[in-house]
């Protein structure tokens, strides 16, 4: 991977095993009917909502079009997302929305932005950082005029547990390069609703 922490390849049999005691240490019997492939589920959900620790998330940007002189904004919203907080392993899903402004024409698959905050989500994370990673992707691989990211989800480590605030929300932005004009960044969260 090019831009963050190298992860190694998932361990299946250590996730079973600790699945496994897990469900001992909470008073379970793994052995029982309803949780004899748990285990086995477990391991095959992570390899799923985590997968995206195997890959660089951003390398999807680099499928790229040229429009000879478009530099005119370009957003994506609503863009679902699904990741896991690396502080409780509980889930936060919510809406990614991502503009930018093209260099010389310089774009990319409008599907490889909603790839690239997939493979970033599908990590351990927090939001904050999440939404920084994409910013730098988008940065990295198309040197953009501007990027703006902003993401609402809702954290199921406050809606399950702790202060148990259903409904409530978390939004974090990331603004790189001519949109950190305020005129423009208003301009784009004007047009994305915001």
């Amino acid at each position: 991977m090019s831009d963050e922490l190298n992860y190694r390849a998932l361990d299946r049999a250590r996730v079973e095993a600790a699945v496994r005691e897990l469900l001992l240490a909470v008073g379970e019997d793994p052995d029982r009917e309803g949780l004899l492939g748990t285990p086995d589920r477990v391991a095959r959900a992570c390899m799923e909502v985590l997968g995206g620790m195997q890959e660089d998330p951003g390398a999807h940007l680099r499928k790229q079009f040229h429009e000879p002189g478009n530099q005119e904004m370009v957003i994506v919203r609503d863009i679902p997302f699904s990741s896991l907080c690396e502080h409780h392993l509980l889930p936060f899903t919510g809406k990614a929305h991502v503009c930018y402004i093209p260099r010389d024409g310089r774009i990319t698959g409008l599907s490889k932005i909603a790839r690239c905050v997939s493979g970033y989500a599908r990590r351990l994370q927090v939001q904050e950082r999440l939404t920084g990673q994409v910013a730098d992707a988008m940065v990295r691989e198309l040197d953009p005029l501007g990027v703006l990211v902003v993401m609402e989800a809702e954290h199921t480590c406050m809606t399950m547990r702790g202060i148990r605030a259903a409904g409530a929300l978390t939004t974090t932005s990331a603004v790189r390069g001519c949109l950190r004009d305020l005129k423009t960044r208003e301009e784009a969260l004007r047009l994305l609703g915001l």
